[in-house]
């Protein structure tokens, strides 16, 4: 996942900045664990195209640890694929990356057949549109909206749609001053904070389901 932002007015897939603690230099990608470990892929030159620093991989991986084995991933915006990429090193089944900028898409789609990966596509869509097709369940979604563009709770509300299996985990990334509007079914698992930005993730449950509220750290 991917951190944008335009010196001018944002377009509906522009990201805000990240930082680049633990990257190796401007214009790589490195895989932090599993298959593909230490593999550096290139990072096209976008405005403010940034992998997710290496330490906020390493933090979510954890959290999700050995139950992303065999998971279906679904990447929403999906930048230089920096999540989806380390999940399918990982174990995932599967995994979609939807990309709106045909250039990154293009990019992921080099990167997929570098490391020889044949179990993952990528989409060139926007976001809210894709969510509007014929949905396919899947066990864990990275959802990195872009800031200040209130798009992340209409994203959540679309996954509810049918894009979500029962037991599935939802991480949302946002701008810290932002209180993200989540189904009621999502029950915050761990939160994580670097710069600007806050991660969240979520463990969902059937709806209608009782299930007491986990204590975030």
């Amino acid at each position: 996942m991917t951190r944008r932002r335009s010196p001018s007015r944002p377009s509906r897939h522009s990201r805000a900045p990240r930082r680049r603690d633990g990257n190796r230099g401007r214009g790589q990608l490195r895989i932090i664990g599993g298959e593909y470990r230490r593999r550096l892929l290139p990072v096209i030159d976008l405005p403010g195209l940034r992998p997710t620093p290496d330490r906020v991989r390493e933090t979510l991986f954890n959290w999700l640890g050995p139950g992303l084995a065999g998971a279906r991933v679904l990447d929403l915006f999906a930048g230089t694929g920096a999540l989806g990429l380390e999940a399918l090193s990982r174990g995932a089944h599967d995994a979609t990356l939807v990309e709106l900028d045909a250039r990154a898409s293009r990019a992921l789609e080099d990167n997929l057949a570098t490391l020889g990966i044949t179990h993952a596509r990528v989409v060139n869509a926007d976001v809210m549109r894709f969510l509007d097709a014929e949905p396919t369940p899947h066990s864990l979604v990275f959802l990195d909206p872009p800031f200040r563009q209130d798009l992340a709770a209409a994203c959540c509300a679309a996954l509810e749609g049918g894009w979500l299996s029962d037991d599935a985990s939802i991480y949302l990334e946002t701008e810290s001053t932002l209180a993200p509007e989540v189904p009621a079914n999502w029950i915050l698992h761990r939160e994580v904070r670097a710069g600007d930005s806050t991660g969240r993730l979520y463990r969902r449950r059937p709806t209608g389901e009782d299930s007491p509220t986990e204590d975030a750290c």
